[in-house]
């Protein structure tokens, strides 16, 4: 099975990504999180987006907050998919990095999700479904995911209608 490489700017955002690495995890995706910066470290993220292109890394996802340039350099260096999540930093509440991640100038895509909420959760998801295309045993697991969600909703529909009539 192909992993995901979950790359933060900071490790400041490790707790912010936590429901994203739970969902890999529940879906049993494989995954490696650094920390790497794409205006710190510069040369270590490119070597290993490089290296990481050439083995079994499937999808990018990355994180990063203000000028959120970690996506746009990733994706600048693969052709592999790459989803970046804006991280909901002061002093903007994670709106310069909306915007950074999804102004990508044509030729360079990256997906983009919620800044903040549930960004992260999307992430783990839409990483699970590009996997899935080409892995049955994870679309069947994103399928009970799926339902298990249905079950919820359906479980917290029942609580409100007793309570309320």
């Amino acid at each position: 099975m192909m992993k995901v490489a979950v790359l933060m700017g900071s490790d400041s955002d490790l707790k912010r990504l936590e429901a994203l690495l739970d969902n890999l995890r529940k879906l049993e995706i494989p995954f490696e999180a650094r920390v790497l910066s794409a205006h710190r470290t510069p040369a270590h993220l490119l070597a290993y987006v490089e290296q990481a292109s050439k083995n079994d890394v499937g999808v990018f996802i990355c994180a990063a907050g203000g000028a959120a340039h970690l996506a746009g350099v990733v994706a600048s260096h693969t052709l592999r998919p790459v989803i970046g999540i804006p991280m909901d930093n002061p002093p903007f509440g994670g709106l310069d990095a909306l915007l950074a991640t999804v102004q990508m100038p044509g030729g360079i895509p990256v997906a983009s999700v919620a800044a903040g909420g549930g960004g992260p959760v999307n992430a783990a998801l839409f990483a699970a479904r590009i996997l899935a295309v080409s892995d049955p045993a994870l679309a069947e697991r994103l399928e009970a995911h799926r339902a298990e969600m249905v079950e919820q909703v359906l479980a917290k529909d029942a609580k409100v209608q007793s309570l309320t009539s």
